[in-house]
């Protein structure tokens, strides 16, 4: 491959600054920055289990909540794939994983269909870990699957530790992504639809 896919967006809005840059061609380099510790080591499995560099810088009205910050974080990451990954043409469109976490258990499965679709099917154990509302985690999903354009399904089959059971969807989530992005040697230069487009 000749040209690192690679993508930067800016969205600012009066809730929220965001910059994020992405190299879908990365060892899973990351900085981040959102303000919101939790959701920092969750975009970093993300970076390291996807092998996709991650630098995103976020300032929200955390005096507020973290809702804006999380969701937006989520927008921009996902328009960031939609322009990185281009016409599609050579990747390998499907991609899944399932990963364990002690007692915790994961599924992730994902198109880059062009289709936004989410089917988000997590029961937390608890409302909480640490300051950060778990009801977030679907909320950052929703962004991302609404500007990647890609349909998305997120299963926690097993677990009791909510901590390992966001973990495990995030890191599942890098993991699928890594397949799906992948150039495939095979089909250079098609796109992967009998469409012809996706």
């Amino acid at each position: 491959m000749s040209t690192p896919r690679t993508a930067e967006v800016v969205r600012n809005t009066s809730e929220t600054q965001i910059r994020v840059a992405i190299n879908l061609d990365g060892t899973g380099r990351q900085s981040l920055n959102t303000g919101v510790p939790f959701l920092d080591h969750m975009l970093d499995q993300i970076a390291r289990h996807g092998l996709i560099d991650l630098d995103i810088q976020a300032k929200g009205d955390l005096h507020i909540d973290a809702h804006h910050t999380v969701e937006d974080v989520g927008i921009t990451l996902g328009q960031a794939f939609a322009k990185a990954v281009g016409d599609k043409k050579g990747i390998r469109r499907y991609g899944h994983a399932y990963v364990p976490l002690d007692e915790a258990l994961s599924r992730v499965v994902i198109d880059f269909s062009g289709r936004p679709g989410l089917e988000f099917h997590v029961p937390f154990s608890r409302s909480m870990i640490g300051a950060f509302d778990v009801d977030l985690t679907s909320e950052f999903f929703h962004g991302f699957v609404n500007h990647a354009l890609v349909t998305l399904h997120i299963d926690n089959l097993r677990g009791v530790n909510a901590h390992h059971q966001c973990e495990t969807v995030f890191k599942a989530f890098g993991r699928a992504l890594r397949m799906a992005i992948e150039l495939d040697s095979r089909a250079a230069g098609t796109i992967p639809s009998t469409k012809g487009s996706l």
